[in-house]
């Protein structure tokens, strides 16, 4: 790897403080998902947030409804609309344990799948990864997700992943990151600071580059008083599974995932503009 995984198990100084905008600066319209993965990116500018999907925070970027979402890499890639910030990611290198597949037969007999509604890259991810081994499935929603134990193939993300992992089942699981790092040696981007184009948004950069800042140094504090599982998985997820650096690694895999997108034409695919 070119860039060093950040360490993450840092104690905050006594004198930290949350981000907070200058007095009388107008608000920024800020989106992001209420994951476990993406508290350290909120971090000291939580009041400021519009919680919500993956797949309604991308419809309210397309309505101009927000200035700046924390979204699926899927839609800066798919609309040629937004800049993605340059240095702030959510991504694993290897097993991500928050986005998989659930199965309980095997990849080959795959006819349907069914998929998690918030989702966006998730899906165009397992297709890129099924059709390189020839397989291509139908992909329906899932209608609740208390069917997904009833479901033979059944893809989930964020904290209902790792609730489904958590609890007994009888599936097998297809780790996304593990099969994506096994596929390309490679990390893999999830999601990135999209920015909509059109608006003076240097204060705005600044802002979401402090509040990571500000969340990695207060790492610990998360995982010691988030209420989601137990501590000791919440330090092993932030510790091991998931990092939150965008460098020349994570841009080589988002290039890579664009080459197989189109590939197997999921496009159009726009190339990536970041911005410090």
């Amino acid at each position: 790897m070119s860039d060093a995984l950040p360490i993450l198990r840092l104690t905050a100084p006594e004198a930290a403080e949350p981000v907070s905008r200058p007095r009388g600066a107008a608000p920024f319209r800020i989106g992001s998902v209420k994951y476990l993965n993406a508290a350290p990116l909120t971090r000291g500018i939580e009041s400021e947030i519009f919680f919500a999907t993956p797949a309604r925070l991308a419809e309210m970027l397309r309505r101009d409804e927000l200035d700046a979402a924390l979204v699926s890499i899927t839609e800066v890639l798919l609309n040629d609309r937004y800049d993605i910030l340059d240095g702030i990611a959510i991504a694993s290198l290897g097993e991500v344990y928050s986005v998989l597949l659930a199965h309980r037969k095997p990849l080959a007999e795959a006819k349907e799948i069914f998929c998690d509604p918030a989702s966006l890259t998730s899906v165009n991810l397992l297709k890129v990864l099924l059709a390189e081994r020839g397989l291509k499935p139908e992909f329906k929603p899932l209608e609740s997700y208390a069917a997904a134990a009833k479901k033979d193939f059944v893809l989930l993300i964020g904290d209902q992943a790792i609730e489904f992992q958590r609890k007994p089942h009888k599936h097998e699981i297809l780790d996304l990151g593990a099969a994506w790092q096994e596929l390309t040696s490679l990390p893999f981007v999830y999601a990135v600071w999209a920015l909509r184009r059109g608006i003076e948004n240097l204060e705005l950069r600044r802002e979401l580059r402090e509040a990571k800042n500000f969340g990695l140094k207060t790492l610990e504090t998360i995982i010691e008083t988030r209420e989601e599982f137990d501590e000791n998985f919440r330090r092993d997820y932030f510790e091991w599974h998931i990092h939150f650096h965008l460098g020349e690694d994570e841009k080589r895999a988002i290039a890579k995932f664009c080459e197989l997108l189109r590939k197997h034409n999921l496009g159009p695919v726009f190339a990536p503009k970041f911005v410090a």
